[in-house]
């Protein structure tokens, strides 16, 4: 039988490398830690291309032990001990790993005679590999030697879940990546260290956008230049919906717990929600807004002449995340989307995902974000008890979505097992930092399952009532998680419009004061965001300081300036070149650059 090109996505033979440098690693962390435990190590395609191995010990990792475990590797390296694999009976693997101390390898063979675990073999037999004096659960593939496994860097260390379970006892886990040649892994690790500089909580912080206080878990204070790129967004998305035929609504944050009972969510959803008070009186924050745009629908007669109905709400919302899920601004407790319902008759439903698609092709071709989309379909025969509704309504609303995908020359990709509760949806896929397609922002989800349990009709032509479809759509996502990819797309340099601060006025000295404040003066006057950096400080230095803060233009005034009315100009993205130019053919200039509209 021919063996596939890929595993999990990943090219065999790198799998294979990738798989083989794990096992190296834990080689390697039980010689220095005898008494340590495993769990799993896998190769991994996300957050990049690499692996991770779990585990259990005492003592709590250190940077400087990536050092010590490193060096231990080379030497399981330059053993060059073959990978052999044996295949065991399931009493006798018992007993090996027993005999090791490895207790949770002994719940993973238990659980795969269950089929509940994909970790080794099947059935009554178990796949084992051994390498020197080290020995896995694993069923492979692996390179032939450790001596294979050289060219490798151990990247970070953090805590984990055991199983990936937040009510499971923590543990550790080290992430480490390999390659074919040493070349390659040095471009895969100045990658990494790029990550590194353009991770939106490390830039977050430097530009002074939002902070984190553990009086308020899972949650972020915006602070001023922060809110200025939040509340930018929010208008800029408010200004395109207006044209596109859409009307604001603002929501309550508090419900009884009889609302989520009707939508569903009080079966599907409760362990996400905050909940006040017991019994009759329990209530919840709400963690999205369909069902109180269902309310307002429902609270008048509809006729087909008003659909579609769009519905927009920037409300705050809630959800109640694993604290270990929690990732910077991009999932947390507290957030906010750019929410909207779209109220429709069955013969719309294909023009307005057309349109939809169209609107985020706008919104993510203003950054040159790129995207990819999936349909994320049910799958009843694996979770039948998953899905409101029947599947004859699901059937319908993934063909018309696949329908919509195609007409708009998009490829459909399905992703079984990964639609909302109610319905089926397509999700635009970005770029992570590592340039991996990894993070779900926009998306549109067809439900015909809410109209039902509402109870949502409109009068049709004919007089007779009739029951609308809902399209559920997001199009940043929400303003946390789209905000956390644009800085990291940008490196933390915003477009003029959307920068915090445009321009930052430097004097040269005290005695230009006057003319600064002029110059800022007028820049704000102008609309422009503008700063005045008036410290008695030498240029240089307010310089070095204006480009750490990845300000779009920084101003130089001195006597020359001053006496003929012009600024000396330099650009984020030009800092060596100076040029000479009038304040108002300045103002002008950014003004213009600062109008921008999706």
């Amino acid at each position: 039988m021919t063996e596939p090109a890929e595993i999990k996505g990943i090219p065999r033979d790198h799998y294979a490398l990738l798989h083989s440098t794990a096992h190296v690693m834990a080689t390697a962390i039980r010689r220095l830690w005898p008494e340590a435990k495993f769990t799993v190590g896998p190769p991994i395609s996300r957050p990049f291309l690499g692996f991770y191995y779990d585990f259990d010990i005492d003592h709590r990792l250190a940077p400087e032990d990536l050092e010590r475990i490193s060096k231990e590797m080379e030497r399981v390296v330059a053993e060059n001990a073959p990978f052999q694999r044996e295949v065991l009976p399931k009493a006798r693997a018992l007993d090996l790993f027993r005999g090791l101390g490895q207790d949770y390898k002994l719940l993973l063979i238990e659980a795969k005679a269950t089929g509940s675990s994909d970790e080794a073999a099947e059935g009554e037999v178990v796949s084992v590999y051994r390498n020197g004096d080290f020995t896995d659960l694993c069923k492979g593939p692996h390179v032939e030697a450790t001596g294979r496994c050289r060219h490798f860097k151990l990247l970070s260390f953090s805590g984990a879940y055991l199983w990936g379970d937040s009510s499971q006892k923590q543990i550790q886990r080290i992430y480490g990546t390999a390659w074919p040649t040493r070349e390659a892994l040095k471009v895969d690790v100045a990658r990494h260290e790029g990550a590194a500089e353009r991770d939106h909580r490390k830039i977050g912080k430097e530009l002074k956008l939002f902070q984190h206080h553990p009086e308020a878990p899972g949650s972020f204070f915006w602070l001023p230049r922060g809110t200025l790129v939040y509340n930018t967004l929010a208008q800029k998305m408010r200004e395109l919906l207006v044209r596109n035929g859409y009307v604001e609504v603002r929501t309550p944050l508090l419900f009884h717990k009889s609302l989520w009972e009707t939508s569903g969510h009080w079966e599907k959803f409760r362990e996400k929600l905050f909940q006040f008070g017991e019994g009759d009186k329990c209530y919840s924050l709400k963690p999205m807004n369909c069902p109180s745009h269902m309310l307002i629908y429902k609270s008048e007669r509809r006729s087909y002449r008003e659909l579609p109905l769009r519905i927009h709400d920037q409300g705050v919302l809630h959800r109640k995340e694993d604290t270990g899920a929690i990732e910077g601004i991009r999932r947390a407790f507290q957030f906010c989307q750019d929410d909207a319902h779209i109220f429709l008759r069955p013969d719309q439903v294909e023009d307005e995902i057309t349109t939809l698609i169209g609107l985020v092709r706008r919104v993510y071709g203003a950054f040159g974000i790129d995207f990819r989309t999936y349909l994320s379909t049910s799958d009843w025969e694996r979770h039948p008890e998953s899905w409101l509704g029947t599947r004859e309504m699901w059937a319908r609303a993934e063909d018309a979505l696949a329908k919509a995908l195609a007409k708009n020359g998009l490829e459909v990709q399905r992703d079984p097992g990964e639609a909302a509760f109610y319905g089926p949806k397509i999700d635009f896929i970005i770029p992570n930092v590592f340039g991996v397609f990894e993070h779900q922002c926009a998306t549109i989800q067809l439900d015909f399952n809410l109209p039902e349990r509402f109870d949502l009709r409109y009068v049709d032509a004919d007089n007779t009532e009739k029951r609308p479809i809902v399209v559920h759509r997001a199009i940043y996502g929400s303003f946390e998680r789209f905000i956390a990819s644009v800085i990291e797309h940008t490196a933390g340099k915003f477009p003029v419009w959307l920068a915090p601060v445009q321009v930052k006025v430097l004097t040269i000295s005290e005695g230009f004061l006057e003319y600064g404040r002029k110059v800022h003066g007028r820049l704000l006057e102008a609309g422009i965001r503008s700063d005045l950096d008036d410290r008695d400080d030498k240029v240089s230095f307010k310089v070095r300081a204006a480009a750490k803060e990845k300000v779009p233009y920084v101003l130089v005034v001195g006597a020359k300036e001053a006496a003929d009315g012009t600024v000396s100009v330099r650009s984020r993205e030009k800092q060596d070149v100076q040029e000479v130019v009038p304040l108002e053919a300045f103002v002008q200039r950014v003004a213009k650059e600062a109008e921008m509209s999706f």
